[in-house]
């Protein structure tokens, strides 16, 4: 079998198995590795010790599996439904600043609604991602006896957007995103890395970003140094899934109202204009009710897991802090009773910030 029809083959079995997009880079030292090492540098990882702890890994793929030649690289999109966002945005990235105004349709479905990323919704996709990249393996496997390799989502230390970016599969943004031309951002990658030589695809050279900075500017709590520099400490999918202590309270009311995670900067970039869906919402009054059994049976298997109870009814109650409506008080008043002292803390400012606007109105 000729390796070009195998290249052209995987292809076809990876968006079969569900992958919008795929591409193939060459094994090798990672682009972005010296801007990694300044990134760390700078202390823009925050609490993230791991960063630091496996940055040498990430210099190469061969971190991750030995002899490797070839990286796989694909993206799964947020959510079914979503289909091709920005086909028919013109060439000229300097009039694409215009397609900015994406405000959320409000949630009515709750009292106190508090936002979660897109990418959050539904199952686990670790365990989504890994099932479908361990079928395309076994696929390869069946075409190229004796090959080995590994699937793996951001779990292992792989510099993702340097790969595919190198794979043709779009360009990093200003706003750190890897952003594809039809399929704008909203959409998870993953990496398959094979021993055996395949035919890479072209990289993408060129950034079709311009002279944009709405990501930049729209950013609720200031998190961009500069293009293509995020300061993960004030970022807040950041504040509320990777930091496991209290959200400095000068950050606090830039989280507004979102629960788990963040869209802003893909809200309001244009390459997602075409985009019609919404972040999804939950409960947050509900929320601080929960006991960590309930916790268990409700979010095992999802990415909510992640934070812990005492991380998600922190969120919790900063949201309805920043919502200064006096219906979460009864809820937040019992939270100062909980057991553990993180919901304790975010309740107690949550009802000073709550008493407080309430007194300018008296």
């Amino acid at each position: 079998m000729r390796m070009t029809a195998l290249e052209a083959r995987l292809k076809d079995h990876a968006r079969a198995l569900g992958f919008a997009l795929v591409g193939i880079a060459r094994a090798a030292e990672a682009d972005g590795f010296a801007r990694l090492r300044d990134w760390l540098a700078r202390g823009y990882a925050g609490a993230m010790a791991y960063m630091e702890r496996h940055a040498d890994a990430r210099r190469h793929p061969a971190a991750v599996l030995p002899d490797v030649r070839s990286v796989v690289m694909v993206g799964m999109e947020y959510g079914a439904g979503i289909g091709y966002r920005v086909s028919g945005i013109g060439e000229q990235d300097s009039k694409l600043a215009d397609a900015t105004n994406c405000d959320p349709i409000p949630d009515t479905r709750y009292p106190i609604p508090g936002r979660v990323a897109r990418y959050a919704r539904g199952p686990d996709y670790h365990d989504t991602m890994r099932d479908r990249l361990n079928a395309l393996l076994a696929w390869v496997r069946q075409q190229a006896p004796g090959c080995r390799g590994r699937g793996v989502v951001d779990t292992a230390p792989l510099l993702e957007r340097d790969f595919a970016r190198r794979a043709g599969l779009g360009w990093i943004g200003k706003n750190t995103m890897l952003i594809n031309k039809r399929r704008g951002s909203y959409f998870l990658l993953g990496a398959l890395l094979l021993d055996i030589e395949l035919e890479p695809d072209a990289p993408h050279a060129a950034s079709h970003c311009g002279t944009c900075t709405a990501c930049l500017d729209a950013c609720p709590t200031g998190a961009f140094a500069g293009p293509g520099w995020l300061d993960a400490r004030k970022c807040i999918s950041y504040l509320t899934i990777e930091l496991r202590t209290a959200v400095p309270e000068g950050l606090r009311p830039g989280v507004g109202d979102w629960l788990f995670g963040c869209d802003v900067c893909q809200e309001v970039c244009p390459w997602n204009r075409h985009d019609t869906s919404q972040p999804e919402s939950v409960d947050a009054i509900e929320l601080l009710s929960l006991t960590e059994e309930e916790f268990r049976r409700r979010y095992r298997g999802t990415v909510f897991f992640r934070t812990k109870r005492r991380g998600l009814l922190r969120n919790a109650a900063i949201v309805l802090g920043n919502t200064g409506d006096e219906r979460a008080l009864p809820a937040l008043r019992r939270a100062l009773a909980d057991a553990e002292p993180l919901v304790r803390d975010a309740a107690a400012w949550a009802i000073a910030q709550i008493e407080g606007r309430s007194g300018q109105h008296d």
